[in-house]
């Protein structure tokens, strides 16, 4: 694992501490407030930030990130613009794990080989891409492991133990569990049963397990915490911050959200 991360879960597991991991899209609502989104959300409780790559045309995101994404695009958020993103948010934080979510073409746009350098010189700790099977990461891949990049894996409820056991030879970082057969901020009753899926994940994995997808409040964080070492919020805190009049609200609004989260998950300990 990258420097950061692991430092982020290894200080975790000594406190018995769930890492909270939310997510938000770069850029939106506007593309100046994002540092201080990020900063608010560190300062609330946050203890690993998923920063969104807008993207035209995602595969697994829900309806609310799509359009966040859409309004970010509209106002020419690119790669580069999140890598100065987060070069930013390094000027005064420098031990927050930041991870990248996003999909192969702005990478391709961008340069494959050259962008791990570009993003971990930036301050990205790992680099999550849903349309990019680990097998396939090629020279990517090689240039991910070169630059000290964790390649961020999904793992979801219909993966059979022989495509588990290739994924986990090749995850670092931590490994995502998906909770739910669907995009993100998909409705569901409720969670359902993460023991015996991520009883099979560290069958074959050391490494850390978040799960996301789906997670919507404080009630289910909770839940989530009994069984994974990380939890992962991303289209209910889009979708309160998208009506946010200014940078200030939109701060107060990522504080407002991730507090009770990090209050219930504490108290799970």
């Amino acid at each position: 694992m990258s420097g950061r991360i692991t430092a982020c879960f290894n200080a975790a597991g000594q406190a018995g501490r769930t890492i909270l991991i939310p997510f938000v899209t770069a850029g939106d609502p506007q593309p100046d407030w994002t540092v201080a989104i990020m900063h608010a959300l560190v300062d609330a409780g946050a203890d690993l930030l998923e920063l969104g790559v807008p993207f035209s045309d995602p595969a697994a995101d829900g309806p609310v990130i799509q359009q966040a994404s859409e309004r970010a695009i509209a106002k020419q958020v690119n790669l580069g613009s999140v890598l100065g993103m987060v070069e930013t948010f390094r000027h005064s934080d420098n031990d927050t794990p930041v991870v990248l979510m996003g999909y192969m073409n702005p990478l391709e746009r961008f340069g494959p080989l050259a962008f791990p350098a570009a993003a971990k010189k930036a301050g990205v700790d790992g680099l999550l891409l849903v349309d990019c099977p680990p097998e396939e990461r090629g020279g990517l891949g090689k240039a991910m492991v070169a630059a000290g990049l964790d390649g961020i894996c999904l793992v979801a409820p219909t993966t059979r133990r022989a495509r588990l056991a290739r994924i986990a030879a090749v995850a670092s970082g931590f490994i995502y569990y998906v909770s739910l057969k669907g995009v993100t901020g998909s409705a569901q009753a409720g969670l359902p049963e993460l023991g015996e899926p991520l009883r099979q994940i560290r069958e074959f994995s050391d490494l850390p397990v978040a799960v996301g997808f789906g997670i919507k409040d404080a009630a289910m964080a909770a839940v989530v915490a009994a069984h994974a070492d990380a939890v992962v919020m991303g289209s209910a805190l889009v979708q309160v911050l998208a009506t946010a009049p200014s940078e200030a609200a939109a701060c107060a609004t990522a504080k407002a959200f991730v507090a009770p989260v990090r209050k219930a998950l504490d108290n799970t300990v």
